[in-house]
C-alpha cells in the first residue's frame, strides 16, 4: 500500500497564525500536526507517502524533507487547483498507479492511530473502506447514511438536511477502482470534485465500501478552538519525560514533559503540559494542557490552557492567560508608562479580549 496525505489548503480559518505557516506545520503538544499523519501511516507499515502540495508547498518541503528521519520516502505532488479532494486524488494517480491506498488530510488529528484500519483494508476483499463519526454538527462535513444491515446507502457532501450525524472522518482507503470514480464524476456545485460524489460513485457501481464508526475522539484542526482541543486530547496521551533542567525551587508535576535544554527556574508547572526545547520559565505558573514551543521565553507571567509557538516571549503579563493560541516570535508584555495606552501590532484576522 502507498500513502497520501492532502496538504493543499491555505488555513483561512486560522488566520492570522496561516499568513506566515502553512496551517499543517503547526504544533500540537510541540509536532507539528502533518509529522504526526506522517507517522500514522509509516507506523502502519506504509513507507511510500504521497503529499499533495498547493501554495505553502516550499515550507512544507523545507520541513518535511524526503522523508528520512522517518523511514519513509516523499513524493511531492503539485496540486493545480484547490478543486476538491477526489481532484487531488486524480492528480496523484500516477503516483498510486494501481496500489491500493490510504488517502489522509494532512490537519486531521484522530486517536489511535490507523494501524488496525490498515490492516483490516488490506486483508479483506473490499474495494474502499471509509471512516466516520458521529458529530454534533454533521451539516459541516460529508454526511454518509446508512441501511439497516450497516452498509452505505448514500454519502452527500455538507447537507442542509443531514440524513444522519455520521461525518466522514478524513481517512479513505481505496483501491484502483478509485481511477474510474474520479474520472466519472462531475464537479458539485461549488466547482469541484467531491471525494464523497467519488465514493458514491464506486456505491452505486455495486463496489464493496466499507464504513467503520470511530469510537475515539478525532479533531479536524481548521480553527483555533479544535487545535486547543486536539492539543487537550494529544496531551493526555503524551508519556511525559524530563530532559531539561527544573531548580530546587519550581514545582513540576508528573504529567509535565520538559524537553531537552528547556529551563525551569522558580516556577510552578501543571500537567498536562509539555515545555518545548530551549523554552525558559522563570517565576511564572503554567497551567494544564498548554504546549510552549521551543526557545519560548515566559517571565513573571501565568498563563494555561493554551499553546505558545516558538521564539515567543511573554513578560511580566499580570493577568492570567488562557485559552489562547499565540504566534511565533510574539512579545506580550507589561509596560509601565503614561499615559496608560494599550499599544498593540496586529496583524490580520487577530483577536484580542480585553477585561
Amino acid at each position: 500500500m502507498k500513502g497520501l496525505i492532502l496538504s493543499g489548503g491555505k488555513g483561512t480559518r486560522l488566520r492570522p497564525l496561516t499568513h506566515t505557516r502553512a496551517k499543517q506545520l503547526i504544533p500540537v503538544a510541540n509536532e507539528p500536526v502533518l509529522f504526526r499523519v506522517i507517522r500514522a501511516i509509516r507506523d502502519a507499515g506504509i513507507t511510500e507517502i504521497g503529499i499533495v502540495v498547493g501554495d505553502t508547498e516550499p515550507e512544507i518541503r523545507e520541513a518535511v524533507g524526503d522523508g528520512s528521519r522517518w523511514g519513509v520516502a516523499i513524493t511531492y505532488i503539485r496540486q493545480s487547483a484547490p478543486a476538491g479532494l477526489a481532484h487531488a486524488v486524480k492528480e496523484s494517480l500516477p503516483f498510486i498507479g494501481d496500489d491500493r491506498f490510504v488517502m489522509f488530510l494532512g490537519d486531521n488529528v484522530i486517536q489511535g492511530g490507523i494501524s488496525p484500519l490498515i490492516r483490516q483494508f488490506a486483508e479483506s476483499s473490499w474495494n474502499s473502506q471509509i471512516v466516520l463519526k458521529r458529530v454534533p454538527n454533521p451539516s459541516s462535513f460529508g454526511v454518509a447514511e446508512l441501511n439497516a444491515d450497516g452498509s452505505i446507502k448514500r454519502l452527500i457532501e455538507k447537507p442542509k438536511n443531514p440524513p444522519s450525524d455520521l461525518a466522514l472522518v478524513g481517512i479513505y482507503m481505496f483501491d484502483q477502482h478509485i481511477r474510474e470514480a474520479v474520472h466519472a464524476i462531475q464537479p458539485s456545485g461549488r466547482g469541484e470534485l467531491e471525494i464523497t460524489d467519488a465514493i458514491q460513485w464506486l456505491v452505486t457501481q455495486g463496489y464493496a465500501v466499507h464504513p467503520y464508526v470511530h469510537e475515539g475522539w478525532w479533531i479536524d484542526t481548521g480553527k483555533g478552538v479544535d487545535m486547543l482541543t486536539a492539543n487537550d486530547h494529544v496531551l493526555e496521551e503524551l508519556k511525559p519525560t524530563i530532559a531539561g533542567t527544573v531548580d530546587a525551587a519550581s514545582s513540576v508535576d508528573p504529567r509535565v514533559t520538559v524537553e531537552a535544554g528547556a529551563e525551569i527556574i522558580n516556577s510552578i508547572v501543571r500537567g498536562p503540559t509539555i515545555i518545548g526545547e530551549g523554552a525558559r520559565i522563570v517565576n511564572s505558573y503554567i497551567g494544564p494542557f498548554t504546549s510552549i514551543y521551543h526557545h519560548v521565553v515566559i517571565e513573571n507571567s501565568e498563563i494555561e490552557h493554551a499553546i505558545v509557538l516558538e521564539h515567543t516571549q511573554i513578560l511580566n503579563v499580570g493577568a492570567r492567560i488562557q485559552d489562547s493560541l499565540i504566534g511565533r516570535e510574539a512579545i506580550v508584555q507589561h509596560t509601565v508608562r503614561r499615559p496608560a495606552t494599550l499599544q498593540m501590532h496586529l496583524g490580520d484576522y487577530s483577536q484580542v479580549d480585553l477585561p
